[in-house]
């Protein structure tokens, strides 16, 4: 997914304190990755999956992965951030670099190619993609992905799907040019006029789909960014207003509720009399239901440049999702991510240097296995949590190639990183 610039870490149980880093956002500035296995029979309602799986996992999906006329006015005919991924080359020694997509450089527009992925994440026991979903003040964008390709798909009951509004700025970083600032393509506060008509579209067209992701009879639908939402709005008096309007469409359409769900990155206090006082006052005043994350990197700095372990990672993220429920006053949904590598998105011919977003270390030391023991951990943690009713774990993801954290088969390790999925979730 297109990140911060630069990037900045929000914390829950380390230094520095979540409230140290979420009280002053700038909104100018951004704050803030083929062995067949029988497939699992996926049911049409997902309390039923929980009653009969009891785990939800769920791959995040970055949709930038076929031809869009934005990227083509910015970038040329024909463009894809596939063009990042060939282009990349070893930053350092031992650094591995090209990644090579085992199925080749696909079209994820083309039906065809998700009912490709569709299979094998089924056959991972992967119960859901979470598209990045995007929506500015001029409308969608890198929609085919799910509008063309999952959509279209066959296969698509296989593995359910979901929203998770990717409300950042859009920043020119394909590539990002060490020491010059990007060109901010399309800003990503809207107003409450274009949320009323973007979510009366997720109504109509994505939560009315037989095999739309829902919590007790509820659609999930996830904010990355909470805290553009609210100053896009205006306050979050105002913001809570429209999350109601949102609610009374879902209920108006036949569903028992809204499952709003935030992404604790974009949880951040905004100044101003009247505003929440605390992460907690903001969550309750704004209806959400529960709480996840992104990826790991949102919650720690990465130590050593310009390479981090993996079990450094592992150790620091554990320890924020050990206090985030406790810490927001709302259930959180664990992550795992795959690794992280964002040098493609730098620019192949600078230095390689320790700067911003994507010029940062490279997460090593990822390996399945190790992939495997975080996902345990995070099964461990679904199991232990009181008071959470929902097994669900989000993966960042499923095919994030430019940001090193991807769980399609490259040409090295295949299938190995699904099968461990299947090996901890499948075999439970």
């Amino acid at each position: 997914m297109e990140q911060p610039y630069p990037i900045m870490i929000n914390s829950i149980g380390n230094e520095p304190s979540a409230e140290a880093v979420l009280n002053t956002p700038s909104p100018n500035a951004w704050v803030e990755v083929n062995n067949p296995i029988e497939a699992i029979e996926v049911l049409d309602d997902i309390s039923e999956i929980a009653k009969n799986k009891d785990y939800i996992v769920a791959a995040y999906y970055f949709g930038n992965f076929h031809m869009d006329p934005r990227n083509e006015a910015a970038h040329g005919k024909g463009w894809t951030e596939w063009q990042l991924v060939r282009e990349a080359k070893p930053r350092f020694l031992g650094h591995k670099q090209p990644k090579v997509p085992f199925w080749g450089f696909e079209d994820d527009s083309d039906p065809e190619v998700f009912e490709r992925k569709i299979a094998a994440a089924s056959d991972a026991s992967v119960s859901a993609f979470i598209f990045d979903w995007y929506w500015y003040n001029d409308g969608p964008f890198l929609e085919a992905a799910l509008e063309e390709g999952y959509l279209k798909a066959s296969n698509r009951e296989d593995v359910k799907f979901a929203i998770m509004w990717a409300n950042h700025d859009w920043f020119d970083i394909h590539p990002a040019k060490l020491g010059s600032p990007p060109h901010l393509q399309f800003p990503g506060q809207i107003t409450a006029a274009t949320f009323d008509k973007m979510t009366t579209h997720i109504v109509d067209r994505y939560f009315s789909q037989d095999n739309y992701l829902k919590i007790d009879g509820c659609p999930y639908f996830s904010i990355y960014e909470l805290y553009r939402f609210v100053l896009g709005i205006g306050d979050s008096e105002k913001a809570g207003a429209e999350l109601q309007k949102f609610r009374d469409k879902v209920k108006a359409a036949g569903f028992k509720d809204l499952h709003l769900n935030a992404v604790t990155w974009g949880v951040q206090l905004l100044p101003g009399e009247g505003e929440a006082p605390d992460l907690k006052t903001l969550l309750e005043r704004l209806k959400v239901d529960s709480t996840t994350s992104y990826v790991w990197i949102h919650h720690t700095q990465l130590s050593t440049f310009p390479v981090t372990e993996y079990n450094e990672l592992a150790v620091a993220y554990e320890k924020y999702r050990s206090a985030a429920s406790e810490e927001l006053g709302k259930p959180y949904f664990p992550n795992v991510s795959v690794g992280w590598d964002s040098s493609p998105r730098a620019c192949q011919s600078d230095i390689y240097a320790n700067a911003t977003y994507p010029f940062m270390p490279v997460v090593q030391g990822n390996s399945p296995d190790r992939f495997g023991e975080a996902l345990s951990s995070a099964k461990e943690f679904l199991d232990s949590s009181i008071g959470l009713t929902t097994k669900l774990l989000t993966i960042n993801s499923w095919n994030e190639w430019t940001e090193g954290s991807y769980l399609e088969p490259d040409t090295e390790n295949r299938f190995a990183y699904l099968d461990q999925i299947h090996k901890v979730f499948g075999e439970a």
